[in-house]
């Protein structure tokens, strides 16, 4: 096996855990942005910032749960 072959899934995950970080750094911003609107009385920007960062976790989320598929696939479980 080349080095290449072998640095392809490595870098394969680290790109899933870039993308799930991006996706938490935006939901972070968002719930920053939710908290000041609520503090302000603005209920329904609050709650759309708040729908958003949501969105963002779960997006996160799928990203994690793809790198965990992987995994399961090439683990073995003999110990």
């Amino acid at each position: 096996m080349s080095d290449e072959e072998r640095h392809a899934p490595l870098e394969e995950a680290a790109s899933l855990h870039d993308a799930a970080a991006k996706e938490l750094e935006q939901a972070a911003a968002h719930s920053r942005v939710a908290a000041t609107h609520f503090r302000n009385g603005d209920v329904p920007r609050g709650a759309a910032h708040g729908w958003a960062a949501h969105g963002h976790v779960l997006a996160a989320q799928e990203r994690l749960a793809e790198q965990a598929r992987a995994h399961a696939q090439r683990s073995n479980p003999v110990a």
